[in-house]
């Protein structure tokens, strides 16, 4: 499996060639008589809520200045998603949470043109009292807030993020 358009077998090295297969045209090895997918990089966030009408929202660091996101990253080869969105949650904003805890928002296939790629944005809810710590700014965000939904119309961010955050607003009891 890859995340980009791949010439070469990451496994044997061999001139990929293409084949058709399931009715669209794949990357193929003859090498190794395999068919070289092309996948989306899984990414896991999480959308905490508070008083049922805020959500922590997080600026990025300089490299994307001005760009506000809900917390979350690549789920890496080892974890789940929702003890990737546990960790990432913790790493860029000091909060810790139980990955047991999160309740599965919604999903949302994503092109990111500059590299390429395309991601699968696996968000999670969780109400802020089922979370420990202090809203700090971790190793890739200079900012972290907490805003009603009308206080975020503004900000530069993505639009499945501001579509994670109405559905996180919309629900009507805790996430628990």
């Amino acid at each position: 499996m890859v995340a980009v358009d791949a010439d070469y077998c990451p496994i044997c090295g061999a001139k990929l060639g293409t084949t058709t297969f399931e009715g669209r045209e794949r990357r193929y090895c003859p090498d190794c008589d395999e068919i070289v997918w092309r996948n989306p990089v899984p990414t896991a966030g999480v959308v905490v809520v508070r008083d049922g009408d805020r959500v922590l929202v997080a600026e990025r660091a300089p490299s994307r200045d001005g760009e506000w996101t809900v917390p979350g990253g690549y789920v890496e080869h080892d974890e789940s998603a929702s003890d990737a969105a546990a960790r990432e949650l913790e790493e860029e904003t000091g909060l810790r949470v139980d990955s047991s805890d999160l309740r599965l928002l919604a999903t949302h296939h994503n092109e990111y043109p500059p590299l390429g790629i395309y991601t699968l944005l696996i968000r999670c809810v969780v109400d802020r009292e089922l979370t420990g710590g202090s809203p700090e700014p971790g190793s890739d965000v200079i900012s972290v807030e907490f805003r009603r939904e009308e206080d975020i119309e503004d900000l530069r961010m993505a639009d499945a993020n501001r579509r994670f955050v109405r559905l996180a607003l919309e629900g009507d009891e805790p996430y628990r």
